[in-house]
């Protein structure tokens, strides 16, 4: 297929590939429960709606420095689907979606797969492993909207999106956002030069270097804050990967819990999910009292800044791609009580909220696939080893959804983990529920069902908690 066939992936897209290591790869994993689903009607399903986002159909090929989206001219959708017609116990199942999570997709296809397990406990497990260069989890959180209508007689209305060029409209709308940082002149009437004093000349002019000194030191200080943000402590928690990987996911609690909880301590949903993180992993960082004391450990927590990006920048409706920066978020794991914990963390989620840390993350990582190859490890080491977990928070519908008519009863992700960190650990909510899942290199954790139980058990020491 010639070049002129084929498109740029954007920066924030082809940072994925060029992070991926062999023991930990990066890719998204998806699981549905839904109810009835068969063979038959989920290809149908993947033929008619899913396959209508034509990145789908194309796969990631480097050439030279860049990568490019290229068409699979032999795509079958039959390549990218598994009918798995065992019967599982629900221990058996969990191991089954580990095994799924750790096979490869290979790089003369599309990479992405779907598992389909009709005979599932609980209904049919639908599973979906996917490269992290086609989207980000709100991507196919929409793209799972769109397609998922709120009743089983109902079909998606739209649906879809051309897989464009957009790689030269990125790249010009980033360079004029990085010139804002610049301020200049306004623009002036015909005839404003001659009728201007020479002292509004010189206020203006000092405005606009005050403006610009004003920029640039925020900048400065926001970049020399993140890159002198201290790494992780060792611990058991930073062992070596051994690239194999289990994933475990707990089951359904009841979304107003967490909302009681916040509401009677005045804090968000989000920082009681990362309070229940940090309380899960002090025990597990195999340290004592004393290095507790000293210990420090940071959640690497995406964060959504479409919103933040210029018209220009921001992502068209239904498209996919990655457009979240990731903020270190120091866990007070020598806390001695939930309360303190809960407040600490409060306290630093308020401060990187108003910071620009997400857009500098997503910045400095766009740049992954530009960097030489022996310079990009001890760059990335430059973010990845100021975290010993990534912490995940996608909120879904507060309704049930249906796919192919089918309802769905549960839905559960597990993140990439970039670098040498191995473990994630996300948090789904879905219908009035919410789920924690985790997903664990077996050198750092080697049982993480106990790990989830530590998260939920922690909801009970909380006011309002039990």
């Amino acid at each position: 297929m010639s070049q002129a066939q084929s498109h740029l992936l954007l920066p924030a897209d082809s940072a994925w590939l060029a992070l991926e290591r062999p023991d930990n790869p990066m890719t998204i994993t998806v699981m549905l429960r839904v109810d009835g689903l068969t063979a038959p009607r989920f290809r149908e399903f993947l033929e008619v709606y899913w396959i209508a986002w034509e990145r789908f159909v194309h796969r990631p090929v480097q050439r030279g420095p860049g990568w490019w989206w290229q068409r699979d001219a032999e795509f079958d959708v039959g390549r990218h689907l598994d009918v798995v017609i065992e019967r599982f116990s629900e221990a058996g199942l969990q191991e089954w979606v580990s095994a799924r999570l750790n096979e490869p997709l290979p790089l003369f296809r599309p990479m992405w797969k779907f598992w389909l397990a009709p005979n599932a406990p609980g209904g049919a497990a639908l599973v979906l492993r996917m490269h992290h260069c086609y989207a980000d989890g709100l991507s196919l959180l929409g793209i799972f909207d769109q397609l998922c209508p709120a009743s089983p007689r109902q079909h998606p209305a739209l649906y879809g999106a051309p897989e464009q060029g957009e790689f030269s409209r990125w790249t010009s709308a980033a360079q004029a956002w990085l010139e804002q940082l610049v301020p200049g002149q306004q623009d002036r009437e015909p005839g404003a030069d001659e009728s201007r004093s020479a002292t509004a000349s010189l206020e203006h002019a000092g405005q606009a270097l005050e403006q610009y000194a004003q920029k640039g030191l925020r900048l400065l200080n926001e970049v020399t804050d993140f890159l002198v943000e201290p790494e992780d402590s060792s611990s058991e928690l930073r062992r070596p990967l051994l690239g194999r990987r289990h994933c475990r996911w707990s089951a359904p609690v009841p979304l107003e819990r967490f909302g009681a909880i916040a509401r009677t301590t005045n804090v968000t949903i989000n920082d009681v999910l990362l309070s229940c993180v940090a309380a899960a992993a002090r025990p597990r960082l195999g340290l004592s009292d004393d290095e507790l004391e000293q210990a420090v450990m940071h959640a690497a927590v995406p964060v959504d800044i479409r919103d933040r990006l210029p018209e220009e920048l921001k992502p068209r409706p239904g498209t996919l791609g990655n457009y979240f920066g990731t903020v270190f978020v120091p866990l007070p794991v020598d806390g001695e009580s939930p309360l303190e914990r809960l407040y600490r963390i409060k306290q630093e989620t308020r401060r990187l909220k108003k910071s620009w840390q997400p857009g500098i993350a997503w910045g400095l990582a766009s740049t992954a696939s530009a960097i030489p190859d022996p310079l990009r490890q001890p760059i990335a080491d430059v973010f990845y080893r100021k975290a010993s977990v990534v912490v995940s928070n996608v909120p879904g519908k507060r309704e049930s959804r249906y796919l192919a008519g089918c309802r769905i009863t549960e839905q559960m992700f597990w993140v990439p983990q970039a670098g040498d960190i191995g473990v994630g650990i996300s948090i789904v909510s879905y219908a009035g529920q919410v789920q924690f899942g985790v997903v664990a290199d077996e050198s750092v954790i080697s049982d993480p069902s106990s790990f989830l139980d530590d998260c939920v058990q922690e909801l009970d020491r909380f006011p309002g908690g039990s």
